[in-house]
């Protein structure tokens, strides 16, 4: 299934590969942990749905891209996909779910408090949600997708309104990854020096996405092909969580209903 947004990334695209593998790396790290009901908010194209043992857990996913669910659906005939618009979770029982994941979602929620309550409301006693969103510590540019982005400790705080129990890590990678990362900022700051009345910080987000869809995709072209191709080598294995998430690229939260 290929999905062709930049703000989503694609395994089937080679310049998303570096992207693709990082968010890749927090479903491989909470799969063995996964047990009972599953529930995934922005599912997406179903990015870390392989990583799991479906025989094992009762999957379901939701998004509100309605031809993402459709076709999810006749892939993984044994999971259950909703199309939504978050935050409501109202079509879902109170105490429903085990577990909760939700990566790379709430910086995208108007109303994250909301989000958040919902999220515990569906949680049976004791379940767990498992959150990632870039650390805005690492934030490149403005991302017209982004309603906020969260630095550890503000995140930190908003996750212990609603749960008892809150693991705050990072998602950090290994030298090569560091040197994509940095080799993106260089190139996007070129890129904006010729933003000399910073427009991008002025305009409303829906006059930006345009111009950032085509402009972050010649960019990651560019990248992937740089270096002698070796960012084409990065996967998940080349990211491991820190436990302190002030140098993560992303933050990584396992949080807990009482």
């Amino acid at each position: 299934m290929t999905y062709f947004k930049t703000e989503i990334t694609s395994e089937h695209i080679l310049s998303d590969k570096p992207l693709h593998e990082r968010l890749l790396f927090p479903y491989v790290q909470i799969a063995p942990q996964l047990s009972g009901d599953v529930m995934e908010l922005g599912c997406g194209w179903g990015r870390g749905i392989d990583c799991f043992q479906l025989d094992q857990i009762r999957y379901t996913g939701v998004d509100k891209n309605k031809s993402l669910i459709s076709d999810l659906q006749t892939n993984y005939p044994l999971c259950t996909f909703q199309q939504l618009t978050l935050p409501d979770l109202s079509s879902f029982a109170t105490g429903s779910f085990d577990h909760i994941i939700a990566f790379q979602v709430i910086e995208h929620i108007e109303n994250d408090e909301l989000f958040l309550e919902e999220i515990h409301r569906v949680l049976k006693p004791g379940g767990k949600l498992h959150l990632s969103t870039i650390n805005r510590r690492f934030s490149i540019s403005r991302n017209p997708w982004h309603i906020r982005e969260y630095d550890a400790i503000g995140l930190t705080a908003l996750l212990k309104m609603f749960f008892c129990k809150v693991d705050m890590k990072g998602v950090e990678g290994n030298e090569l990854v560091w040197k994509y990362h940095f080799e993106n900022r260089k190139s996007v700051k070129n890129i904006m020096r010729f933003d000399f009345f910073k427009l991008q910080y002025k305009l409303p987000a829906m006059l930006l996405r345009v111009p950032y869809e085509l402009l972050n995709r010649l960019n990651r072209k560019k990248l992937i092909c740089s270096q002698q191709g070796k960012f084409r080598e990065i996967s998940w294995k080349h990211f491991h969580v820190n436990e302190n998430p002030d140098l993560g690229l992303d933050l990584f939260a396992i949080c807990t209903k009482a």
